[in-house]
């Protein structure tokens, strides 16, 4: 084989290794490509999923401290005059759609009653209402009975009474819908039943403003909580207005549940507007009855 030979054949395998690492090289080039690609996605993924969780938690800033011992150990005085609630990702604590005790006060017992009692039977499952963290676990013997105190993501607070047995321990990470407890008969209670309250900040909320317990659902997405700038240090009035927030919509419309004794007027006068601004509302005239838990938008 002459130097001629040689050399051509050396050029050509050059410049088929040439090829080789070009098109690996390409291959390459595009692989990353994609690769990247991926990334990308991955990571606005992640980043959307942070601003979300970083809005659930919006919620826990409201506190500025965490108490095992106490269900109510806040103050009023550090209110939000109001507050947007995140309804979604919510579980029905209860399977049950038999209320048998409303929000609000009780002429019986000369107290208002700060929760809903729901018809359970003791043994049956009891749920956390909202991804949240447990805070405390006790016995109340003159109240709750066994109970559960809930703080979750999107600010609220609930507490499960009259519990037979508590499932969960302070401190410990619950999802939506996971059981912390078994109904029951526990301390002030006549008949096994579920004790279930919504707080913010101590304030008590009237659950059936964010559960509907009958359809099984919440009444919406959001519920926006107003600070009652009007209560009165009275018991007569602090009972007559504790109605506490109202229910908006999207649309800025506002819900009023009616109570026992509630008038047309009275209500007027307790909304801050006028009579005539609530008939025409509800399409409603001065011959108009309501009933005790009607709701009356304004």
């Amino acid at each position: 084989m002459n130097l001629k030979t040689i050399k051509s054949i050396a050029a050509g395998l050059l410049c088929f290794a040439a090829s080789i690492t070009s098109g690996y090289g390409q291959d390459l080039i595009a692989s990353q490509a994609s690769i990247d690609r991926k990334l990308k996605a991955v990571d606005s993924v992640a980043l959307q999923r942070l601003i979300e969780a970083n809005e659930e938690d919006l919620g826990i800033d409201l506190y500025d401290s965490w108490n095992n011992d106490a269900a109510h150990c806040y103050s009023s005085e550090s209110l939000p005059d109001s507050f947007k609630i995140d309804l979604r990702g919510f579980a029905m604590p209860t399977p049950s759609r038999n209320v048998t005790s409303q929000f609000g006060y009780r002429p019986r017992f000369r107290r208002v009653h700060k929760g809903l009692d729901v018809k359970v039977y003791t043994g049956d499952t009891i749920c956390s209402a909202f991804d949240g963290k447990v805070r405390v676990v006790k016995y109340d013997r003159g109240g709750y009975g066994y109970y559960v105190v809930i703080r979750h993501n999107n600010g609220l607070e609930t507490i499960y009474g009259h519990l037979s047995k508590q499932l969960v321990k302070v401190d410990q990470e619950v999802k939506a819908g996971e059981p912390i407890g078994l109904g029951g008969n526990t301390g002030r209670s006549f008949g096994s039943h579920l004790h279930f309250e919504t707080r913010l900040l101590g304030e008590a909320i009237d659950p059936s403003l964010l559960f509907d317990f009958a359809n099984q659902d919440v009444t919406a997405d959001y519920y926006v909580y107003h600070k009652d700038k009007s209560k009165s240090k009275s018991s007569s009035s602090s009972s007559s207005n504790s109605r506490l927030a109202s229910n908006t919509t999207s649309t800025g419309s506002h819900f009023y549940q009616v109570k026992k004794g509630d008038t047309l007027s009275g209500i007027a006068k307790k909304l801050g507007i006028s009579l005539s601004t609530l008939y025409r509302t509800n399409n409603l005239n001065k011959n108009s009855k309501i009933r005790p838990k009607q709701i009356l938008k304004y």
